[in-house]
């Protein structure tokens, strides 16, 4: 192969051994993508392509990544909207047969495991230093250790009672993102030795779950704190030192129905934000479903 594909936003360079996806900047280019600028993915990394019909007149030539095989893919946890997908190349829709020729080419190249989960990270995260600012702290990140220093303006007493906060990778077992387009919306480094029985977003301590505006190993994210740019890959780039100063697989939470008490709470909170006008009511509708379902 050698070739390149060019696309809305993106090329695609193919390689004997992987795909190199070079993004372009631009005002239209999505944020996200324009802090990665560029990616190398293994063909090992990839469990399939796909090619379909866009929207107006375009055609979507998409590389679906193996669970376990990027730790950007796996701290986004499905939560990436769909035009922010860096696995997507939007082409003109008069390319479709030069584009099912290189989706022939790469599913030709797919290994043998490429329907299994993978043992290893072979995809590349972020590079450190990296950094952002939450709405309640600044987080930092230097490759060996993450840091949490709070704002007095929007720290909860409970943090700044803890101070500020250090964690070397190598007592972490991984990262927790919520995208900060959710209204609660935050990141969780999680500690070796917490409970795997734990509802998810939560900690235990003394029996009891703590929120993340309360959890001094979190910060949490609000309007314009913690965008997706910065905080996702900050998330991925944790994630990938942990798992490698870690080598043992991490134990991934059980799914475990939260405590009726708590959503009662989440939904009361959410019926404040809604009649103060900051939820709109598709989204309190839809929000109130999620937090139902978790009963």
């Amino acid at each position: 192969m050698g070739d390149v594909l060019a696309g809305f936003q993106a090329t695609w360079e193919f390689e004997t051994d992987s795909v190199l996806i070079r993004f372009e900047r631009g005002i239209r280019t999505p944020k996200l993508w324009a802090a990665l600028r560029e990616r190398r993915v293994p063909h090992e990394a990839l469990a399939a392509v796909t090619l379909f019909p866009g929207k107006r007149g375009t055609v979507v030539l998409q590389a679906v990544p193996r669970p376990g095989a990027d730790p950007l893919m796996e701290a986004a946890a499905g939560q990436l909207k769909e035009g922010c997908d860096p696995y997507r190349l939007v082409l003109p829709a008069e390319r479709e047969v030069l584009a099912e020729y290189y989706a022939d080419e790469l599913r030709a190249l797919l290994g043998p495991d490429a329907d299994q989960p993978a043992e290893r990270f072979s995809v590349a995260a972020p590079e450190a230093p990296l950094g952002f600012k939450a709405y309640d702290g600044k987080a930092s990140f230097d490759g060996s250790q993450v840091a949490f220093r709070w704002f007095w303006t929007g720290a909860s007493s409970a943090k700044w009672k803890a101070g500020d906060q250090t964690f070397p990778v190598s007592e972490l077992s991984g990262v927790e993102w919520r995208s900060p387009e959710v209204f609660d919306g935050y990141l969780r480094l999680l500690r070796r030795g917490a409970d795997p029985g734990a509802p998810p977003g939560t900690v235990i301590a003394g029996g009891q779950p703590v929120q993340a505006d309360h959890d001094p190993a979190a910060v949490i994210f609000g309007l314009g704190y913690g965008p997706v740019h910065e905080s996702l890959p900050f998330a991925a780039a944790v994630l990938a030192a942990a798992r490698k100063a870690n080598p043992a697989p991490a134990l991934t939470p059980r799914a475990a129905h939260r405590d009726p008490a708590d959503i009662a709470d989440r939904i009361r909170h959410l019926g404040d934000l809604h009649q103060a006008g900051l939820v709109t009511d598709e989204e309190f509708s839809r929000k109130k479903a999620e937090l139902l379902a978790e009963l």
